[in-house]
């Protein structure tokens, strides 16, 4: 724990990061715009809250009221000069507002966040337990509020991406199976249908192979009857006795 003058100076920096935090939320239309579509928005807009910046605490109210404030300002008809940047701001705020409107997403959000906050606090207390080993003071950057938010924001962040990253490469993954398995639902249905056409020509030819059999044997009897009757030998005649 600090005191004395540190303990006022960490009371000013948290000031310090709520006018920062008031200043941003009431950026201009351009500055959304662009904060919503800076390089890496793709991952630092996974955090709903982020993207609203509203505090995860807040309630429903505050969450509408903030959306609604948002949503006007990045919308495209108030950004004529810059639609297409505006549409895709104004879509960016609008998914963050329906996931938080759902609350088992809201909870996942949620649980992610507070993840990075107690995944910060564990290292935080692993650094003192090394400064007090080595004999050291136990004072660490974060104890300083924005070094500490910045970190959570950081671990936070990463852990947003490495669930994107997931969700992805599970999403790939069912795409793959789910192609596989149509791809041997044709094969079996073309196979089947082969086998019906082959089914079907074997039948309806069926009639016609058998009197081909017939004629067949028939000419088989007839030629061999003629060959017995060219090969008869003659009728020996007996010798008259004298």
């Amino acid at each position: 724990m600090l005191a004395g003058p540190a303990a006022a100076d960490a009371v000013w920096c948290f000031l310090q990061v709520k006018q920062i935090e008031k200043r941003d939320s009431v950026l201009t239309s351009k500055q959304q715009i662009d904060r919503l579509l800076r390089p890496g928005a793709s991952y630092f807009n996974l955090n709903p809250f982020e993207v609203l910046q509203i505090d995860p605490e807040a309630t429903d109210d505050e969450l509408k009221k903030r959306f609604r404030a948002l949503s006007i300002l990045v919308h495209p008809d108030k950004n004529q000069d810059d639609p297409d940047r505006a549409q895709k701001a104004f879509e960016a705020v609008d998914k963050a507002y329906k996931l938080l409107l759902d609350p088992e997403q809201k909870k996942r959000a949620l649980d992610v966040i507070h993840a990075g906050k107690e995944y910060v606090e564990h290292m935080v207390s692993e650094k003192r337990k090394q400064l007090k080993k080595d004999g050291k003071s136990l004072d660490v950057e974060e104890d300083d509020p924005e070094m500490f938010k910045q970190a959570v924001y950081k671990q936070t962040m990463k852990l947003f991406a490495e669930l994107e990253i997931k969700r992805k490469e599970r999403e790939a993954k069912e795409m793959h199976e789910r192609k596989r398995a149509r791809e041997e639902e044709i094969e079996a249905a073309e196979k089947a249908k082969r086998e019906r056409e082959w089914q079907k020509n074997f039948e309806e030819t069926r009639d016609g192979r058998v009197d081909s059999w017939r004629n067949f044997q028939a000419k088989g009897k007839s030629k061999e009857k003629k060959n017995r009757s060219f090969l008869k030998p003659p009728k020996v005649k007996m010798e008259q006795r004298e």
